[in-house]
């Protein structure tokens, strides 16, 4: 058993394939929202991909970002050189694959266009998206930049690396600020 929950690929996978058959089970009470199964393939996706891209930014919020002073001078590298990296790739791929997979099901449910244009039958959803929009934007076009730079990923002094740190806590506190409300909209929407 120690030996199958070593290996994350093999736990998701089974994880995937036990999603599967509950969808497929005819008695499990399973039901997309419109009674596609693409669809509700879509929708999950879309589900999971947003808690990955959350979760993360919620774990760099309030436990990296916050822990890290407390954190020996010796031992900061493994967190600088080796965590970081890796969950800033989940965080930007699943910012991503969120927004995709949200305007993919959008349009699939023909609101895309009435959404985006904040008419008042997809409003709620409208804003949630837009919301959306704006910290996926921080993500790739201010925070990753700005990590990039205060990892060592990318060469840059002192001086710009703490530049880069202010612009990117700044940005991903502004997607936490967003994400509370974002959440909102998008729980509460038919």
């Amino acid at each position: 058993m120690a030996k199958f929950f070593a290996n994350l690929w093999l736990v998701l996978f089974v994880g995937v394939v036990l999603a599967v058959l509950i969808a497929a089970f005819p008695d499990s009470g399973y039901r997309p929202p419109t009674g596609d199964l693409l669809n509700g393939a879509l929708q999950w996706l879309h589900v999971f991909f947003g808690i990955t891209w959350i979760g993360l930014l919620y774990y760099f919020n309030f436990v990296q970002t916050p822990t890290m002073p407390s954190i020996p001078a010796e031992l900061k590298p493994g967190v600088s050189k080796y965590i970081a990296p890796s969950a800033l790739f989940y965080f930007r791929w699943g910012a991503a694959f969120t927004v995709l997979t949200g305007l993919l099901l959008a349009w699939s449910y023909g609101e895309l266009v009435q959404a985006l244009t904040l008419k008042p039958e997809a409003r709620l959803i409208g804003i949630g998206m837009w919301l959306a929009l704006i910290m996926a934007f921080n993500v790739w076009v201010i925070i990753w930049p700005a990590q990039q730079r205060v990892l060592g990923l990318v060469p840059a002094d002192d001086a710009a690396k703490a530049a880069a740190a202010k612009r990117g806590l700044i940005a991903s506190r502004t997607n936490v600020l967003l994400s509370i409300p974002m959440l909102l909209c998008m729980t509460n929407a038919r």
